[in-house]
């Protein structure tokens, strides 16, 4: 009885993860594609969350991808906040399959079949083709692991008394919570919990009422796996994590304290006779009440958890969030954004000590080079060629601009050439210079004129050309010596360099 308990609860655990990834990745950008895209309000963040939730039966695999979308500056916060509550509503539906189809057909008949299938097409298929095989073995091994456990359940009600239960009273339903809670710990799945729940409700060993308790402990007890996995983890998890807790402790809460009129109403409203079926109903029933008192105020909500927790650390580093590299495209445009902002800075920077070479600040240059460092960092170990042609070509861009990046912060080091084109007699190139880096950040912000008009590099090459023809015209009459001729034609060299990279830059990141 035990070993197919423990079998059962196993074997549905690994279905639903084998299953989980195969979806995710059979499902592959369109996950990402929905959540970026269909997320504007809170009310289509909500259906984002609930449907990709269903489509890949984990609430886990959906607030990840949120995480890394708010880290990577895809998503705000606010945003988030709707597709968590929609991931709570739509985890449901595992109870939904369970009831529906998993203690209703003859389970084990279509199990075997479907692994059999699924192992064929993932050890022979590729791409899509072996996602689809996973995720049909993984759907097998479910149905698999619920007939196991319908077997046990039903070894177990032969010598076991429901009343042996806590029930009835304010007490007895807490420790029910209680215990529901710790199910959803142990087992690390509020699914596997849920379903091992129906599937005593369904072999009666459990009573409607002690399983509806249950149900609300384990809906609790998917928070305690969210706190434990923001311990150490980014500011924009942490707040994913607080925004989980507050919602299902909160939906508990309130599903417990009216839960006798609550899980009459429900059932009155379900019209349905099968027990697990209306469990499963009460899940989905007290997470939608959630939601319909959390969404009209999902904007404070969110504002409030910011306050809570706010931003800390570098600012220019703020979206590196580790916990989203081994998703590579979410990666990938997390270090695009993080870039990005490194550039406007770096060639603010020089634009500003140009004008004011006796202004440079060399801890503004040196949060710059930390803040390369760290995006090279990030990118360490993150591989594109098996992703899209779009983010494999963006991991390309970005590669390419810090490496521009990294001279332009060579360059801003350079004091003799700043303090050499900071000279009087050097402001026609010096100031055609800084028109170039002011135009360049424009063309980054996606405000203006493309630092690639013919027009702008003509009148920089002018400038260059007739500076350096009165440098020499000056040093072969004798007004000038050879050694500040020396250093204002390194100069120029110097701002002809910032030019060239910062066109570079701008090619590689600016919006197209």
């Amino acid at each position: 009885m035990l070993a197919s308990l423990l079998g059962g609860i196993g074997l549905f655990l690994l279905g639903m993860s084998l299953m989980t990834d195969g979806l995710k990745a059979l499902a592959g950008e369109a996950l990402r594609k929905v959540l970026s895209r269909f997320t504007g309000g809170p009310v289509s963040a909500l259906l984002s969350g609930a449907f990709l939730t269903a489509l890949v039966q984990s609430s886990s695999a959906t607030t990840l991808a949120t995480i890394g979308f708010v880290s990577a500056g895809l998503l705000t916060f606010s945003q988030s906040v709707g597709v968590i509550l929609g991931a709570n509503v739509g985890t449901t539906s595992t109870g939904w399959i369970v009831s529906t189809i998993g203690l209703k057909l003859n389970v084990a008949a279509l199990a075997l079949p479907l692994i059999g299938v699924g192992a064929v097409l993932r050890l022979v298929g590729r791409g899509r083709g072996a996602a689809a095989g996973l995720a049909l073995a993984g759907f097998g091994l479910l149905f698999l692991g619920i007939d196991t456990l319908q077997a046990g359940m039903k070894s177990l009600s032969q010598g076991f008394d429901p009343s042996s239960f806590p029930r009835g009273g304010v007490g007895a339903r807490a420790l029910l919570v209680l215990v529901g809670a710790l199910m959803t710990v142990v087992m690390q799945s509020s699914s596997a919990a849920v379903t091992t729940t129906l599937t005593a409700l369904h072999a009666g060993t459990l009573e409607l009422e002690q399983a509806a308790a249950l149900v609300i402990g384990q809906n609790i007890g998917t928070t305690v796996t969210a706190g434990f996995a923001a311990v150490g983890a980014s500011v924009s998890a942490r707040r994913t994590a607080l925004a989980h807790v507050l919602f299902n402790g909160v939906t508990g809460l309130v599903a417990f304290v009216f839960f006798p009129l609550f899980l009459r109403g429900v059932l009155a409203a379900s019209g349905a006779s099968d027990p697990a079926v209306q469990i499963a109903a009460f899940h989905t029933a007290f997470n939608v009440l959630g939601v319909a008192l959390f969404l009209p105020f999902s904007r404070a909500f969110a504002a409030r958890i910011e306050a809570l927790l706010p931003e800390k650390g570098p600012q220019l580093t703020r979206h590196l969030d580790p916990s989203v590299t081994h998703i590579a495209d979410v990666a990938i445009e997390t270090a695009r954004r993080t870039t990005h902002e490194i550039a406007l800075e770096t060639l603010d920077l020089l634009a500003s000590w140009l004008r004011d070479p006796s202004g440079r600040d060399p801890e503004r240059l040196s949060r710059v080079d930390g803040a390369l460092t760290a995006v090279r960092t990030f990118l360490e170990g993150i591989a594109s060629e098996s992703e899209s042609a779009a983010a494999h070509e963006q991991h390309l861009a970005v590669l390419h601009a810090l490496d521009h990046l990294v001279q332009l912060g060579t360059f801003a080091a350079d004091e003799r050439s700043l303090k050499a084109a900071g000279e009087e007699d050097m402001a026609p190139v010096r100031e055609s210079c800084v028109e170039i880096l002011q135009v360049a950040m424009a063309g980054l912000r996606g405000e203006g004129q493309r630092l690639a008009a013919p027009k702008l590099e003509r009148s920089f090459a002018q400038a260059i050309a007739v500076q350096r023809q009165e440098i020499l015209q000056d040093t072969a009459q004798g007004a000038l010596q050879i050694e500040p001729a020396l250093r204002r034609l390194e100069a120029i060299r110097w701002m002809d360099r910032i030019e060239h990279h910062t066109g570079r830059v701008v090619h590689y990141l600016a919006p197209r």
